[in-house]
């Protein structure tokens, strides 16, 4: 046996003990913990305890070094340890079988356990449904109520002010969702893109009649508008009121809408329609599904027989228009006995889902991940502690069945495991002399050249002393 160098040794089954059953590893006390036996942990004679893993029964690599690297084979990476990690922590909280069939309850456990990985399935799947669901649009039509009224303040003679001493009128355009369950209301401005009031141009001028707000990245949203002009005559007006829609919607050149069945819609909504119609004419090429045949309508429309689908968005950019505006007519009074009139009008808008809100939240909670890590540790050391108690009871039932000669098979089973040990040594010195004689055959060229290789039982080989 070369000295220092260490191979694992074939592992015999120890008599005596059941088919699957597992010994303590190495250094640990033989019998279960807390047992009369006080001396210290059986160590077998000739190893040193620290020059071995306490699990198996292999030389430990040098510190600072893996298993793997003394092996040569690669270091796993950071994602395949937590993988494999993973894996190995889903089958820790299996129970053996032979532990089962000693513990008939332990079947409830195993139940739950299969209940538990078809939950965890499930919730994956509804999360990843949720994620697909949040990339689409989610919107509902909800009432918005405007209220559009007026108030008149007639010229005083006797006011200090400029103000006070010309009559005028001042109109005030508001509004609210109905039955909005949401908690955080939205402002009035914030459906809008844009607010034109057009007044009557005999009487304020090309110049002044009209009274637009636009959105802008910096606007601030307020609860409604209010615009004051002197005046104290009734003006008619017009307002003009654009919706924001989200996603963009377009009005559809009119043959297109006929063709569709559609007037205002987003976009990715008019190509699917198109595709629809594609679908149910077979207007689709048979031999080159990339191309579409258009019938009589389509041709009208995008004026070609044949063209690309790929090329049908491109097209509809000619034939979309910007979406109409709600148009209201009202009629500013200085009548004072109208000045307590409020006209209202109700407007469909779309808002946005509010479960949108509440499945984002549901992604991104990380509340009872902790609580379930630490229940899952918790588990995993009691199937630890369990597994370990297995071993010392089969241990204890093989000793109390025939101590002696339990005792006489476990010391032929040591010796067996001592003299494989040396043979993996003898081998260990064959393989260095080998390569040292190789090395003396070449011309002292190689390992081991200038020395003499010293010959083993039964070799002849160059660098032989006589």
């Amino acid at each position: 046996m070369t000295p220092g160098l260490q191979h694992p040794p074939t592992v015999v089954q120890r008599p005596g003990m059941p088919s699957g059953a597992r010994m303590p590893h190495q250094g640990a006390p033989m019998g279960p913990p807390g047992s009369p036996y006080m001396g210290s942990p059986a160590v077998r004679p000739g190893l040193a305890p620290a020059g071995m893993e306490p699990a198996r029964k292999r030389a430990a690599p040098p510190p600072g070094q893996s298993q793997a690297q003394s092996q040569g084979q690669p270091v796993p990476t950071a994602p395949a340890r937590s993988r494999s990690a993973k894996r190995r922590k889903m089958a820790d909280k299996i129970l053996p079988q032979r532990i089962r069939e000693l513990v008939p309850e332990s079947q409830a456990y195993m139940d739950l356990l299969a209940f538990e990985r078809k939950l965890d399935q499930t919730i994956m799947r509804k999360r990843v449904d949720i994620q697909e669901a949040l990339k689409r649009p989610m919107k509902q039509k909800r009432k918005l109520r405007l209220y559009i009224s007026n108030t008149f303040n007639p010229a005083k003679p006797d006011a200090e002010d400029s103000d006070g001493s010309i009559a005028s009128w001042e109109l005030r355009v508001e509004g609210k969702l109905l039955d909005d369950p949401s908690k955080q209301k939205r402002k009035f401005s914030s459906f809008f893109k844009s607010l034109v009031i057009e007044l009557d141009k005999d009487l304020y001028g090309p110049d002044n009649h009209l009274v637009e707000w636009h959105r802008t990245p910096t606007t601030q949203e307020t609860d409604g508008f209010q615009v004051k002009r002197p005046g104290d005559l009734s003006v008619r007006c017009t307002l003009l009121l654009m919706l924001d829609y989200q996603p963009p919607q377009f009005k559809l050149d009119p043959r297109l809408a006929r063709l569709l069945g559609l007037h205002t819609q987003s976009r990715s909504a008019i190509v699917q329609a198109l595709w629809q119609y594609v679908k149910t004419n077979r207007l689709q090429d048979s031999h080159d599904k990339e191309y579409i045949n258009g019938d009589k309508y389509f041709q009208q429309i995008f004026d070609c027989p044949r063209l690309k689908f790929s090329e049908i968005p491109q097209r509809l950019t000619a034939l979309l228009l910007p979406p109409d505006p709600i148009v209201i007519n009202h009629v500013i009074s200085v009548d004072p006995s109208d000045q307590k009139k409020t006209a209202c009008y109700d407007i469909d808008v779309e808002v946005e889902e509010p479960l949108k809100g509440q499945m984002s939240s549901f992604l991104l909670s990380t509340a009872n991940q902790q609580e379930i890590s630490a229940l899952d540790s918790k588990i995993h050391e009691t199937i630890e502690s369990i597994n370990q108690l297995k071993i010392q009871r089969d241990f204890m039932l093989s000793f109390s069945r025939d101590p002696k000669g339990y005792i006489q098979d476990l010391l032929c089973s040591q010796s067996r495991d001592l003299k494989v040990k040396g043979t993996w040594g003898a081998l260990d010195g064959r393989q260095a002399y080998q390569e040292d004689s190789k090395g003396c055959t070449q011309g002292g060229k190689g390992p081991g050249s200038g020395l003499i290789p010293l010959s083993l039982p039964g070799d002849d080989r160059c660098g032989r002393q006589p």
